[in-house]
């Protein structure tokens, strides 16, 4: 067996709506809503695929998996890789979301790191020219 790459990235969110509507902003849209399940798929023009999973209870805003003491094992964070991280920097700032740490480089490229409404990591990614 040999991995091709990356098909769709599972996040699950307690609000549905409004992480449609967070998601929209970074340029996916609604193809798909299960009738059973609480899964909503989006996707970007050039293919990029999330399935937001419906089904998270209310929580006190923490993300469990990085910002509490205790490790747990799990997917902490999804990288998305952008031409610009400059542009991507005054993106996050112009709908006054917090950077939560960069710009800065990473091995072969330069990121950055905030959060979605559900306190889920994102890294807007630049490569190395």
């Amino acid at each position: 067996m040999q991995i091709e790459s990356i098909h769709h990235i599972g996040i699950r969110v307690t609000d549905g709506p409004r992480a449609i509507a967070f998601y929209e902003q970074l340029g996916f849209r609604v193809v798909y809503r299960d009738g059973k399940d609480p899964v909503v798929v989006l996707k970007t023009d050039s293919g990029v695929e999330l399935n937001l999973i419906v089904n998270a209870p209310a929580f006190d805003g923490k993300n469990r998996l990085m910002d509490v003491p205790e490790k747990y094992p799990g997917f902490t964070h999804v990288a998305l890789r952008v031409g610009s991280i400059e542009e991507a920097a005054r993106w996050v700032q112009e709908r006054g979301l917090t950077i939560t740490e960069g710009p800065k480089r990473l091995g072969d490229g330069v990121s950055l790191f905030f959060r979605d409404p559900d306190a889920n990591v994102i890294e807007l990614r630049q490569d190395a020219h």
